[in-house]
């Protein structure tokens, strides 16, 4: 009688994990042998299954399997707990079993992210989980945890892990407010379920990155009761800028022909004229031109650039209703009114 072959599953147990040792016998004489019971003796392992009391007889050139359920109650090391069978009159057969117990988890990290986070704004992230045990790890997936955010997709499977591969996934988190956002590791070993947990804090900072529309060249022109402002928008940013609209904020109110200009995508380095009407109160100085956007995403943002009013004059409010030969004519009836009344006083004289 002799052992053919011993296997353990899984290959590697962790501290605390439940396995199986299975043992094949073969009976490599001409005649029947007679058997007692079979047993495994604890080593760093214990046997949590039941002994075979009674095994009977194995016919000449016949094979044997024995099963017993593991578990792992050592730290890290191989151990060799003792297969045992009973041989009645022949003696005992016994055979030592190494098992490995291996208490290295999963590495998870951050592969790639964004270099902030803003509120309400979707970014991408990253996630690599990789096997640096000496056996495959089975049912990988990630899953995030945590409030204050929204994330897409819930959870992610990568499936089995061979030792030394990794593999990644890819989350789009949008976060409500400054949290911690816990990417947890769900995998198997055998039948084992084993868990490792990254925590990643979400705090806001300035993105150095995102579009920045510049208003320049203002020029303010009062038609009447209504200005006139035009100028030039440019997007300083390192990300385009979708969807841009101007118009004049509060304390002006927006007014025909021009309440909203709509510009659409800048570019970075994008330049775009712009023309926006409205009326202001008296005593008004300075208005906000309100310039809303979006990102690659489609998030909203809003930034106000103030321009001045305080260079126009009631006088000029009178006059730029008229028209610039007009205004040139006027100007030019007074000077000759002057010069005629110079030159009939000197007559006088």
């Amino acid at each position: 009688m002799t052992v053919t072959s011993v296997a353990v599953e899984p290959e590697i147990l962790m501290p605390g994990d439940t396995g199986f040792v299975t043992v094949a016998v073969q009976n490599t004489g001409s005649s029947t042998l007679p058997l007692g019971g079979a047993r495994l003796y604890e080593d760093g392992v214990v046997p949590t299954s039941e002994p075979y009391p009674s095994v009977g007889a194995l016919g000449a050139g016949l094979n044997r399997t024995f099963t017993f359920a593991v578990r792992a109650d050592a730290s890290n090391g191989t151990y060799y707990p003792r297969f045992s069978l009973d041989l009645r009159e022949n003696g005992t057969l016994t055979h030592p079993v190494p098992v490995r117990v291996d208490g290295t988890p999963l590495g998870v990290s951050v592969f790639e992210r964004p270099e902030t986070f803003s509120g309400s704004r979707t970014a991408g992230i990253t996630v690599l989980v990789a096997n640096p045990r000496s056996n495959a790890a089975s049912g990988v997936q990630v899953v995030p945890q945590g409030s204050g955010f929204t994330v897409t997709p819930g959870s992610a499977f990568i499936g089995t892990l061979e030792p030394d591969a990794s593999g990644t996934v890819v989350f789009n988190l949008t976060p409500a407010a400054e949290t911690n956002v816990t990417f947890q590791v769900v995998w198997r070993n055998g039948i084992n379920t084993h868990t490792a947990d990254l925590v990643l804090p979400v705090t806001f900072g300035e993105d150095k990155k995102q579009a920045d529309p510049v208003i320049t060249n203002v020029e303010v022109v009062m038609e009447g009761d209504i200005y006139r402002a035009t100028g030039d928008v440019m997007n300083a940013g390192l990300e385009p800028a979708r969807s841009v609209v101007i118009s004049p904020g509060a304390p002006a109110t927006p007014t025909d022909p021009y309440r909203v200009y709509v510009v659409g995508t800048l570019d970075p380095d994008d330049i775009s004229a712009f023309e926006v009407t409205f009326r202001a109160g008296a005593g008004v100085e300075e208005i906000p031109l309100v310039v809303e956007y979006r990102d690659d995403d489609g998030n909203p943002y809003t930034a106000a650039r103030p321009i001045s009013l305080e260079n126009r004059t009631a006088e000029e409010a009178a006059d730029a209703g008229l028209p610039a030969p007009a205004v040139a004519a006027v100007a030019l009836l007074v000077i000759a009114a002057g010069l005629a009344a110079l030159w009939y006083v000197r007559r006088r004289r």
